[in-house]
């Protein structure tokens, strides 16, 4: 287990700068031992959780802190290691390959000054908290789906809101988006957001009210303004003002098995908006309504690419791996709690968690299962049990690192330390001729005397 778990962290931080590869390598580490989930959170403690001294616990802060790394680069050395992996399989419908797109947020109520907020359902109102976008592509191991990170999204450096977050998600997933990619979103977003953003190939749920229109223009009825709109197309019925308003035959109904229930499939072809006005020149969608014995209410999902209904369910049912890196990295890395407060790390710490929990779920399912006592007598391969495997596991130091991964042997003895070192900076930041605001040289020695015997 923990040759295993070293190998995949040196794979991520191998092509990092001497000294910040082994910070980094020791930080994530602490991240998928679940030693942050132990110390609540906080980061230094876990640190000296796993076995580091006091100077290295410092270092591997630096490196997460002040460190030359972008997440982006980290990804992309994950992604190339997983997919050297044989095990590793790409799920695909059709010849398309499902690429999950979703947000999540990381509370932080106390932050001031957070530059993001997202709404908190118990609280019934949107609270401070640090929301990032994730795309990744869905493919399996062992039969069991995971979700590779393909990008994750900082919000907007001067415009927080999550609608803004959105359009530039969804922007950048339309930019890097093959040939046979097609992105998967939830219900939050709406069809006329994908429009926006240029999205030719998508699968969105829909809300059970939705409504759209035909694509042809409605005949005349020899009275009023000639009709510019197509006939209103409902696929469920509503209730509005006590009165049940039917829901618009399909254009094909067909029954399908699937896992032992029957599930009845109803399309309407070749829709449009019910605000856009009927043309040949639109992008048109077609909508699917899958009614499921195992769910209450019927799914409605809908995509421009003419497919079949089962590759839209199961393209669909794709994007519920994207689930699992937040809730791992949350809840079985114990980054939900947070007490970084600089503007760079408070972003950077839900980025490495998130790859974190992106590791710790690979790791389980390529590992064998552990189980968590002697009840568990099926032990699944679970982030969680792979993670109770190594609670206790301190950072190997005897292991045998590659030769680029050590202390970086920078000259500092020239340089000021201590007070002495922030009396230099904010020298340097003041402008000339102004007064110092801390103490001198003499004064600092005086003070200090006094509070000797304390």
């Amino acid at each position: 287990m923990v040759e295993h778990t070293l190998n995949a962290l040196i794979a991520v931080t191998k092509d990092l700068a001497v000294g910040t590869n082994l910070g980094l390598l020791q930080f994530l580490w602490m991240l998928v031992s679940g030693a942050l989930l132990g110390q609540r959170g906080a980061i230094f403690p876990a640190l000296k959780f796993i076995g580091l001294t006091d100077g290295e616990a410092r270092r591997a802060w630096g490196a997460f802190r002040g460190g030359k790394w972008q997440v982006s680069e980290l990804i992309r050395v994950w992604r190339s290691y997983i997919e050297g992996q044989t095990a590793w399989e790409v799920h695909r419908h059709e010849g398309y390959r499902a690429v999950t797109v979703d947000v999540t947020a990381f509370w932080r109520p106390r932050l001031k000054g957070c530059p993001s907020q997202h709404y908190h359902p118990v609280a019934e109102r949107a609270l401070p908290a640090v929301i990032m976008g994730l795309v990744g592509d869905v493919g399996e191991v062992g039969g069991q789906r995971l979700a590779l990170p393909r990008a994750f999204e900082r919000v907007h450096p001067h415009d927080g809101r999550e609608q803004r977050l959105w359009q530039d998600l969804l922007r950048q997933v339309n930019t890097h988006l093959a040939e046979d990619d097609i992105a998967v979103v939830d219900a939050g977003v709406k069809i006329k957001d994908l429009q926006a953003a240029g999205l030719g190939r998508y699968v969105v749920r829909l809300p059970t009210n939705f409504t759209a229109r035909r694509n042809v223009i409605m005949p005349h009825t020899g009275r009023g303004r000639p009709p510019v709109y197509g006939a209103l197309v409902r696929p469920l019925p509503r209730q509005r003002k006590g009165k049940t308003l039917d829901a618009t035959p399909a254009d094909e109904c067909r029954p399908w098995s699937v896992e032992g229930r029957t599930l009845r499939v109803e399309c309407w072809r070749a829709l449009v908006l019910p605000t856009t006005t009927a043309a040949p020149t639109n992008q048109t969608f077609d909508v699917y309504a899958f009614h499921d014995p195992a769910f209450k209410q019927p799914w409605l999902l809908a995509t421009p690419v003419p497919l079949h209904a089962e590759s839209v369910h199961g393209l669909y049912t794709d994007r519920w791996p994207v689930e699992q890196l937040p809730l791992a990295a949350k809840h079985m890395v114990g980054a939900h709690r947070q007490f970084v407060h600089a503007p760079e790390t408070i972003q950077r710490l839900p980025e490495l968690a998130l790859l974190a929990g992106s590791i710790l779920s690979f790791l389980a399912a390529t590992a064998p299962a552990s189980p968590t006592g002697f009840w568990d007598r099926q032990p699944k391969p679970t982030p969680g049990r792979f993670r109770r495997g190594l609670f206790a596991q301190l950072f190997p130091k005897s292991y045998p690192l590659p030769a680029n991964f050590r202390k970086k042997n920078t000259a500092t003895a020239h340089l000021p330390k201590g007070i002495l070192a922030v009396r230099s900076k904010i020298g340097r930041q003041r402008p000339f001729g102004a007064p110092s605001p801390l103490l001198n040289a003499p004064d600092i020695a005086s003070h200090s005397a006094q509070w000797t015997g304390i």
